[in-house]
């Protein structure tokens, strides 16, 4: 029997991936993972606990308007952090928008540049790679 067990990486779409680094790099906080091998296209990946994100410089097929304003209600990608509050304060400085979620969990969503949703979602030090 097949069992699907882990989720290994999610792939987005991205049309300018220098800024999208400069949101996932300088306002998420994320590293580059040299682990990767370089693909026929640009891009960049970064490890996330047991997973990865890959950005993909392609053109993206989805309208970038015309979405929810709150990603929750949008397809999204979820992230375990660590301190939300100060994540809330850097997206802040950097001018980034963002709404909390609406079920009164820490968490908060958020679209990269490129209009990719992504919930930031906070978790205990111990349970980083468990869903509380």
């Amino acid at each position: 029997m097949t069992e699907v067990v882990s989720l290994l990486h999610v792939s987005l779409l991205v049309a300018d991936l220098a800024r999208s680094r400069n949101f996932y790099e300088g306002v998420l906080g994320l590293r580059p993972s040299s682990t990767r091998p370089a693909m026929r296209f640009d891009g960049v990946w970064y490890d996330v606990g047991a997973g990865q994100i890959h950005l993909i410089n392609l053109p993206s097929p989805d309208p970038a308007n015309g979405r929810p304003d709150h990603g929750g209600r949008d397809r999204h990608t979820a992230l375990g952090v660590t301190g939300l509050d100060a994540l809330k304060a850097r997206l802040d400085v950097a001018g980034v928008p963002y709404s909390l979620s609406q079920s009164g969990r820490a968490a908060l969503f958020v679209r990269d540049p490129d209009g990719n949703a992504l919930e930031l979602l906070e978790v205990r030090q111990a349970a980083r790679l468990k869903m509380p």
